[in-house]
C-alpha cells in the first residue's frame, strides 16, 4: 500500500500547489482562484432545515439514507433527464454520498478488484488533464491509470477510441467528466452514448462524474442517464449539491446506476465510509426539490463568465467554457503564471500540468495552462481578473484596463 500512497503525496496538485508558493509573500490583497469552492452563500432554507432536524444529530446515519431522499434524487433525475418513469428503482439503484469525490473513489475500489487475478493488471481510462481524485482511487485500488488526452485538439473531451484494444480488454472503469474539469468542455447525447456502449462492449463500468451538470451558459448539458436504452448496467452518474446549490461544507451527493455496483458501494461505505447525516439527508431533500436557487446560482455564474469575456477578450486562447465555473488560461508557463500572480498581485491560481500526466511524448499537455475558479462574487472576480491581466499580459495602469473592459 505505501508503494501505491507515497507517490500520490507527492502528485497532489494542492500539495504541490503549497511547496510552489511556500516562502513567497503575496503581492497584493490574498485571494484563492485555486479551488473550486463556491463562496456565494447557500439558500437560507438549508439552515432552517438543519436547524428543524437537530434532534437527529443524535442518530447513526444509515448507508442507504432515506426513502425521501431517495424519492428526491429519484424525481430530479426523471424530471431533469426526462427520463422514462421507472427508469431507476430509488430503493436499489439510487445511494447518498458525502459529497461526489468520496463516492467517486469508491466506485474504483467496487470496480477494480473484480479484475483482479485474470492475468493482467486491471486499467482504469481517465481523461488528462483530470480531476485528482480519478487518478488516486486508481492508484489505491491496485490499478494502471490510463491517460486519454483531453485537449484543444480532442475538444477538450477524451476521445473514447483512443484506448487500444488490448488496454480495453483490461479495464474495469472509466471516468467521464462533463461538463469537464477543468475545461468546462460539455459533452452531447451520442459522445456519451459511445462511452456507454464501449463500456457494455468490454464489460467496465463508466463513472458519469456529473458533479458540474447544474452551472451551464447555454442549454441544460446532457446526462448519461437519457442514453442508458433503458437499462441502467455498467454506469453510474455522480452529482453534488457542492456547486449546485453553493453548499460544499454540507458534503452531501448521490450515485445513480448499475445496482450492483451500488451494492458493492454500500458495502464499502458499511464498513469504511460515512453516510450523510440525517439532517444532512433532509436539507438535501429540500435543496433537490427547488430549482429557484439554482437559477440564482447560475446567474451569478453567468455575470462572472461576461465579465471574463470582456476582461480577458482573446487573450490566453481563451474558450468560453460551456459549463462548469473555471477558466483555462494557456499563459505559455502555468508554474511560473501561478508564481507571479502570487507574488505580484496575491492571486493564488493552479497550474495546469499539476492536473495533468506527460503523454507518450513526455509532454505534460496541460503545462502551459492556469485553472482559475470564479467562485467569488462578480465584483471580486473582475478586480482578480483586472490584477491577473495586468501581470500576465503587461496590459498598464489597471485604470485603463478596467475602461477597456467596459467597453
Amino acid at each position: 500500500m505505501s508503494d501505491r500512497l507515497d507517490p500520490l503525496l507527492n502528485f497532489h496538485p494542492f500539495t504541490r500547489l503549497n511547496a510552489l508558493l511556500a516562502g513567497v509573500q503575496p503581492g497584493g490583497t490574498a485571494l484563492a482562484l485555486s479551488v473550486g469552492e463556491p463562496q456565494a452563500p447557500p439558500p437560507a432554507f438549508l439552515a432552517e432545515s438543519l436547524e428543524r432536524h437537530k434532534a437527529e444529530w443524535s442518530r447513526y446515519p444509515q448507508t442507504a439514507g432515506t426513502p425521501e431522499f431517495r424519492a428526491a434524487v429519484a424525481d430530479w433525475l426523471t424530471q431533469r433527464y426526462r427520463l422514462p418513469s421507472g427508469l431507476i428503482d430509488r430503493d436499489a439503484e439510487i445511494m447518498p454520498c458525502a459529497g461526489s469525490r468520496e463516492a467517486i473513489f469508491h466506485v474504483a475500489l467496487a470496480s477494480v478488484p473484480e479484475w483482479q487475478g485474470k492475468g493482467e493488471r486491471p486499467a482504469v481510462l481517465i481523461p488528462n488533464p483530470f480531476y485528482h481524485c480519478y487518478a488516486g482511487a486508481a492508484a489505491i485500488a491496485g490499478a494502471l491509470s490510463v491517460f486519454l488526452p483531453a485537449t484543444r485538439e480532442t475538444g477538450f473531451l477524451p476521445d473514447p477510441e483512443a484506448a487500444p484494444e488490448a488496454v480495453l480488454r483490461r479495464t474495469a472503469l472509466a471516468y467521464v467528466c462533463s461538463p469537464s474539469n477543468p475545461q468546462g468542455a460539455v459533452a452531447g447525447k451520442d459522445y456519451l452514448a459511445r462511452w456507454l456502449a464501449l463500456g457494455r462492449r468490454h464489460g467496465f463500468t463508466v463513472a458519469f462524474d456529473e458533479c458540474y451538470a447544474e452551472i451551464y451558459f447555454g442549454q441544460p448539458p446532457a446526462g448519461a442517464l437519457e442514453v442508458a436504452d433503458g437499462r441502467l448496467d455498467n454506469l453510474v452518474v455522480l452529482h453534488s449539491l457542492s456547486k449546485r446549490s453553493s453548499a460544499p461544507g454540507l458534503r452531501s451527493g448521490f450515485i445513480a446506476g448499475d445496482r450492483r455496483l451500488i451494492r458493492r458501494v454500500t458495502q464499502l461505505v458499511n464498513y469504511g465510509g460515512v453516510a450523510p447525516s440525517f439532517p444532512v439527508l433532509a436539507a438535501s431533500v429540500a435543496l433537490w426539490r427547488d430549482e429557484a436557487h439554482v437559477e440564482a446560482v447560475r446567474e451569478r455564474y453567468r455575470a462572472c463568465f461576461a465579465i471574463a469575456e470582456r476582461v480577458i477578450g482573446q487573450r490566453f486562447a481563451y474558450v468560453p467554457p460551456g459549463g462548469g465555473f473555471f477558466l483555462w488560461l494557456d499563459v505559455g508557463d502555468g508554474e511560473q503564471a501561478a508564481k507571479r500572480l502570487w507574488a505580484e498581485a496575491g492571486l493564488r491560481v493552479l497550474p495546469g500540468g499539476y492536473m495533468a500526466r506527460p503523454g507518450a511524448d513526455g509532454v505534460n499537455p496541460a503545462a502551459r495552462y492556469i485553472r482559475v475558479a470564479l467562485v467569488h462574487e462578480p465584483a471580486v472576480v473582475e478586480g482578480a481578473l483586472l490584477r491577473l491581466v495586468q501581470v500576465l499580459d503587461g496590459a498598464g495602469p489597471s485604470r485603463d484596463l478596467s475602461n477597456r473592459a467596459a467597453q
